[in-house]
């Protein structure tokens, strides 16, 4: 046979306690005072309601309840012990108490005794007997055993007789400790002297005080008959099952008389005091003697009965015979066991430690040996175990760590079991419902947060939301938002924005302005409403996009307007006058400047590079153009809408060349790259380079009235030439290359550059214009221009 059902009966927890034991008599009045618990185990009585000291029983009915002020145990109900415990030796009832916080059972037995409260009674008032006269002294006539609900002493101990000549008594015990009584013939009857015979039996119990029942017995003489039916014992113990079926045969009693014909002919027949419900379970066989069962047995109801069985001839004048037939009950595993609850905590803390009471409950099953021991078990996956507290009394506890996050529900099937056979098993579903408690901080769904806003917005306007959320429940998931304290351009982080608490969104207080600063960051808490509350935090990046808001600013020499620039009839298509400066405030796209020239006097004159600004001339002037031009340059950005700026410059056509030199001091202070010391080279060169040049004139006249394809008239080439030569802080080197002129200068002319001449009508060579810091002037020799003459293009050098 398996043992599973007996391993969890041998677990021991720390947390039971000894048993304790009371005695009170029955029939006690309600509120009696049975003992005082607290006491006996030595607790303190001020803990005890705060700790819910109480009684959890399994039984039906309660008897008993603890107070909890004083721990004193008290008689909730008067109790009948012959209704509690019937004909039982022993009358116990368990308590068991449980303490909480911390956890602990104690185990109370209280012994209810017998008092003499029930008389002694017969089930018959009259006994009637029938009797031979010739028959001989020493027959023994049984008779109804008195009965008596209480036990013990209290029970009947006594028989008595009335004084008469004939009859006596013979009281017997038998092992289950109850007692025979039986009508012995002491002397010879004389049916003709006396036919019946009145005798008074009398039982006595050995109770304080003394208690009695009496029933008469009366004894007709018959007349002789020679011999009597005998049974082959006179006592017999048989065992049947308690499942047996209808018309099983209990036992077969046999009977034999000596005499002949009808007086051997034998009936049998339960005794005349056979008690009703005998009657109704068993059945006799009257020419048989098979006794067989008749109704339901039930081994819990009742585990041994008593049979009397009579025997007596067909004779006219019979006596009978008796027999007694003990008939015990082998108990079956019939009924299932069933479980109480006890004690149940529904809900239970996702932090409840290990080894905390969920459940107490009590499996009853009251058949005996095998078919009432009983065990449980529940899966080995759960994190809880059962724990033994007493017999068939058991506690479910936490055996792990809980995690309401994890499973917030537990359905834990505990099935308990019977030793029998066949085993019966009984199936409970405990639903645990995990609590939750604040353990889990509100997460955010990035670990950062960019928002973009454009500038110049209104206050009050949403940048973005941030959002966080927590695994716990209820009011320990309930999230609040708040800006934590930082400091963005030394003023705090809540002067630029605010946060909805519940929602997370974020909004402007100010209105940023991108040229102000460009980005800044803030810190946004996420906090819960648990106790204690728990939060986290998150980086916003608030980016502040640029709108166009700022016009471009002219910063060249021409920011401001009517600035007068000169410029040479003489110059060459492509001249540079000067170079506009402007900047914006914004960036991108909207700091990106395009320079337009607007309204001119003459439209064929001038042009303006639309992305560096520098201001050109796109012919030849002619003698027939006005002496004063008026530019008016529009410098816009890229933006939506587009932002301009404008400058009006006023240009002054002039003959000479010290009018460039006084033209090229408006250029920006920034384009001056001279200084005291190159001018004082300068000087010291001066005579030097004027020699040079005038040697570098007389080669290129030389060579340019040589060259066919020079158109250019000879006054405008003089021209040029006498004013280079003049010039001191101007290097001149004429390049033999058709219709290219290459000028270089310093100071406020530091870059280099290379212009294409148009040829004039008199054939005369195209000049090139190199003005140099070095003042230096070289010249090639024709034969080597010549060589390289179709192999070079016109080109622009760039600045030194």
């Amino acid at each position: 046979m398996q043992t599973w059902f007996i391993v969890p009966l041998l677990y021991a927890w720390d947390c039971v306690s000894g048993q304790i034991r009371y005695s009170i008599p029955e029939e006690l009045k309600k509120g009696a005072i049975v003992g005082n618990i607290a006491e006996d185990v030595g607790l303190d009585i001020r803990e005890l309601s705060r700790r819910r000291f109480r009684i959890m029983s399994a039984a039906k009915k309660r008897y008993f309840e603890v107070n909890a002020d004083d721990g004193v145990l008290l008689l909730t109900d008067k109790i009948d012990r012959e209704v509690l415990c019937s004909q039982s030796v022993a009358c116990l009832q368990n308590l068991e108490i449980v303490l909480e916080n911390p956890l602990k059972l104690y185990r109370a037995e209280v012994e209810i005794q017998d008092i003499n409260d029930n008389s002694p009674f017969f089930s018959q008032s009259e006994l009637r007997l029938d009797i031979v006269e010739s028959t001989p002294p020493g027959i023994r006539l049984p008779l109804q055993s008195a009965q008596d609900l209480d036990i013990g002493t209290n029970s009947v101990q006594a028989y008595m007789l009335s004084p008469n000549d004939h009859f006596k008594l013979d009281v017997q015990s038998i092992s289950d400790g109850t007692k025979t009584v039986s009508l012995v013939l002491d002397n010879y009857l004389d049916r003709e002297t006396q036919g019946t015979h009145n005798l008074l039996i009398t039982a006595v119990d050995g109770g304080i005080p003394q208690r009695s029942a009496s029933a008469q017995i009366i004894v007709t003489v018959l007349d002789v008959n020679d011999n009597v039916p005998v049974f082959d014992q006179s006592f017999y113990r048989v065992k049947v099952m308690e499942n047996a079926k209808i018309n099983t045969l209990v036992i077969r009693l046999n009977a034999t008389d000596l005499d002949e014909g009808t007086n051997a002919d034998i009936i049998y027949s339960f005794s005349s005091y056979t008690p009703q419900r005998i009657i109704d379970i068993f059945s006799v066989g009257p020419h048989t003697g098979e006794v067989r069962v008749k109704g339901l047995l039930d081994y819990e109801e009742t585990s041994v009965y008593e049979v009397n069985i009579e025997a007596r001839n067909k004779g006219p004048t019979f006596v009978p015979v008796y027999c007694k037939v003990i008939v015990e009950i082998v108990d079956v595993n019939d009924i299932r066991p069933e479980i109480t609850l006890m004690s149940f905590s529904h809900a239970l803390p996702e932090n409840a430690t290990t080894g905390t009471m969920i459940l107490l409950f009590n499996v009853i099953d009251p058949e005996s040996g095998a078919n009432g021991n009983t065990g449980c078990l529940i899966s080995k996956q759960l994190p809880f175990e059962l724990k033994s507290a007493f017999k068939n009394t058991y506690m479910l506890v936490t055996a792990g760590l809980l995690d309401r996050e994890k499973v917030s529900q537990y359905k834990i099937n505990v099935t308990c079991s019977d030793a029998g056979s066949p085993r019966f098993f009984v199936n409970k579903v405990i639903v645990v419902e995990i609590s939750d408690i604040n353990d889990n901080p509100p997460r955010f769904r990035t670990s950062s947060y960019t928002a973009y806003i454009t500038e110049n917005n209104a206050p009050g306007a949403s940048i973005c939301s941030v959002v966080a959320f927590d695994l716990d429940k209820g009011h320990n998931s309930a999230i609040s938002y708040s800006i934590m304290e930082s400091q963005t351009q030394g003023l705090p982080a809540t002067s630029f924005v605010s946060i909805s608490s519940e929602n997370g969104e974020i909004f402007s207080r100010r209105s940023f302005d991108y040229e102000q600063f460009k980005s800044f960051q803030i810190y946004v808490q996420a906090r819960d409403a648990g106790l204690p509350s728990l939060s986290s935090s998150v980086v916003v990046n608030v980016v502040i996009l640029d709108q166009n808001d700022n016009a471009p600013i002219i910063v060249s020499a021409l920011k401001e307007n009517k600035t007068r620039l000169t410029v040479p009839r003489s110059a060459y298509p492509g001249y540079l006058m000067t170079k506009l400066i402007a900047t914006d405030a914004d960036s991108g796209k909207n700091a990106r400047l395009t320079y337009q020239l607007m309204h001119p006097t003459d439209m064929s004159l001038f042009t303006v590079d639309p992305t560096s600004g520098e201001i050109k001339t796109k012919r030849l002037f002619e003698t027939n153009d006005f002496i004063s031009q008026v530019l008016v340059i529009l410098v816009k950005d890229n933006g939506h809408p587009s932002l301009s700026s404008t400058v009006t410059a006023t240009v002054l056509l002039v003959d000479g060349i010290d009018e460039i030199s006084s033209n090229f001091h408006n250029l920006p202070p920034k384009y001056d790259h001279s200084s005291n010391l190159a001018l004082y080279i300068i000087i010291a060169l001066g005579s030097i380079s004027f020699i040079l040049l005038l040697i570098i004139i007389f080669l290129v006249t030389t060579i340019c009235l040589s060259d066919n394809d020079n158109h250019h008239e000879p006054s405008f080439r003089r021209a040029i030439i006498n004013h280079a030569s003049n010039q001191l802080d101007t290097d001149v080197q004429l390049i033999p290359f058709p219709n290219v002129m290459e000028v270089s200068g310093n100071g406020s002319l530091s870059e280099t550059r290379c212009y294409k001449v148009r040829p004039a009508t008199n054939q005369e060579s195209n000049v090139c214009i190199f003005p140099s810091p070095s003042r230096s002037i070289a010249c090639r020799s024709p034969s080597n221009l010549r060589r390289k003459e179709n192999s070079r293009t016109p080109k622009e050098v760039s600045s030194r």
